[in-house]
């Protein structure tokens, strides 16, 4: 883990930090640019080859949405490279992604994509240059605002505290968290925990994008009933954390206080790419806090006709909203 101030890095860390990431987001302001002139020109010149490129046959999207879209790249490629327009045309260009997001789903729902394969290639690159388009826009912006790039977000480590109050007694959620094998079935994006001996375990993880992350942690502090700290030993992530389990005011059951600091994958960039695909940390760790009371508290996930594909929690980020059951079935439950 990094050694740093409360600001997460030292004075000395921030001030070169300012003065060297400041070129580093006009060249990929820049970058962007080039980008736009890139796929703005064949989906002027041929719109009909560049629909069929992302899979979509040409005459079944939206009337005139390429060449839209080229226009729209061809306006971004002139306001960076020539207008040095840098921050507005950033943020245009976010905009612009959640419309070609947008149109790109809803030619998979509608089944305009005659090649889905292509298709999906063709979200997951949005989504990439997405990610890229938000962290260029927010720099410039700081920027301009003469902020230090990343004023108002901890450098380093990202930092998550969350708690819960669950209903039952302390010495028995204790020994379900210390049981690592459980985490799984309410960790939504955990895949498995495996006891290596000596307080050691290795964690597999889903990551955005599809991609899995692996490492592997040791327990640096324990206190039966009270405390778990633990730390990553190599791997894909850098983590350590402390969840602490007392007793809950007016016995109500367990209070758990989860303290986590992790090194996202890919660093800022990557931490924008979870954001963009819905993957916000502090979000994640409170939803699976409360899959964890209801685990405890009522032995399963609790699942609704919203989310039927079963109990592993993974699966339950398809959830969907709930619909009445065919007057059929009510009566058949019904007897």
């Amino acid at each position: 883990m990094h050694t740093s101030n409360p600001n997460g890095t030292s004075a000395a860390a921030t001030t070169e930090g300012a003065g060297s990431r400041s070129p580093s987001l006009d060249a990929l302001a820049r970058g962007l640019g080039w980008a736009s002139l890139g796929l703005g020109v064949p989906q002027v010149t041929t719109p009909g080859r560049f629909d069929r490129a992302i899979g979509i046959r040409p005459g079944l999207e939206p009337r005139g949405w390429t060449l839209a879209v080229g226009v729209r790249e061809l306006g971004a490629a002139t306001g960076i490279l020539l207008l040095n327009a840098k921050k507005q045309t950033a943020w245009a260009r976010v905009a612009g992604d959640v419309k070609d997001l947008t149109l790109l789903v809803r030619a998979l729902q509608t089944g305009r994509s005659e090649r889905p394969a292509r298709t999906i290639a063709a979200i997951a690159a949005v989504l990439g240059i997405g990610a890229t388009d938000l962290y260029t826009a927010l720099g410039l912006t700081r920027r301009d605002r003469g902020e230090q790039p990343g004023a108002g977000e901890p450098e380093g480590p990202a930092h998550v505290k969350v708690a819960i109050t669950v209903r039952r007694p302390r010495e028995d959620v204790f020994r379900f968290w210390h049981d690592f094998s459980n985490l799984p079935s309410f960790m939504a994006h955990l895949e498995s925990v495996q006891p290596n001996g000596d307080g050691r375990t290795h964690w597999t993880a889903k990551a955005p994008a599809g991609r899995t992350v692996e490492w592997d942690a040791q327990i640096v502090d324990e206190r039966p009933g009270e405390l778990i700290a633990w730390r990553s030993i190599g791997g894909d992530i850098d983590n350590a954390g402390t969840v602490r389990f007392t007793d809950a005011p007016g016995d109500r059951g367990t209070e758990i206080h989860l303290d986590l600091r992790y090194d996202p994958p890919g660093g800022r960039l990557g931490s924008a790419v979870a954001k963009l695909l819905g993957e916000e940390p502090r979000q994640q760790v409170t939803d699976d806090l409360r899959r964890f009371k209801q685990v405890t508290e009522t032995g399963m996930v609790v699942r609704s006709e919203g989310s039927p594909e079963g109990p592993k929690t993974r699966r339950l980020l398809r959830q969907r909203p709930a619909q009445p059951l065919p007057a059929s079935e009510a009566t058949a439950a019904v007897r």
